[in-house]
């Protein structure tokens, strides 16, 4: 008997839509606004393209490799440490001169920086193929409630049924809105 084996497949889309994104530099998460998110890779107080570059670089190692959060961090802390971007540090925000004590990388941001660019990227992918396919596959379903404390709002959209070029998925497919969890 012929034994079944399993290849494992890169998720090409996702891969694709974040090799296409350019590099934003911004003080904080609103220097950078939504559209702009899709086309650009930032972290908020990454004031140096080559500290951007090297995170850019370990994000893209995971998400091309299928690794974890704890290989990317691996990966990253130590590098982020040796180029001084880690712990809490004065910043002046270009924007406004004011100085403030600001978190650079740590465990918790570093998870936050690969949880939202992998749902981002797995999102637009997904977004990608629902095109390829959308006159087999003409509608969609939002789900909602995927979170231990989800949104009221996104909870009020769970189940709804549209076609796949309904402008209300312009404002709500791919992911949005930031830590969503909704698909």
């Amino acid at each position: 008997m012929a034994q079944i084996q399993f290849k494992e497949l890169k998720p090409k889309e996702a891969i694709e839509f974040f090799q296409q994104k350019g590099y934003a530099i911004g003080f904080s998460w609103e220097d950078i606004w939504q559209s702009e998110h899709q086309a650009a890779f930032t972290v908020a107080k990454v004031a140096q393209l080559d500290i951007l570059r090297d995170i850019r670089e370990a994000f893209d190692a995971s998400l091309q490799n299928g690794t974890t959060f704890n290989d990317f961090k691996k990966r990253l802390e130590p590098l982020l440490k040796e180029k001084g971007w880690w712990g809490k540090s004065e910043m002046t925000d270009p924007l406004t001169g004011e100085k403030k004590m600001v978190q650079l990388g740590s465990p918790k941001r570093l998870e936050v920086i690969f949880e939202t660019n992998m749902r981002t990227a797995a999102s637009e992918g997904q977004w990608q193929r629902i095109q390829d396919t959308k006159e087999t596959f003409k509608y969609l379903r939002y789900n909602a409630n995927n979170s231990e404390h989800p949104r009221m709002q996104h909870s009020g959209w769970d189940n709804l049924v549209l076609p796949v070029d309904d402008p209300f998925w312009q404002a709500h497919f791919p992911v949005k809105a930031y830590g969503c969890k909704c698909f």
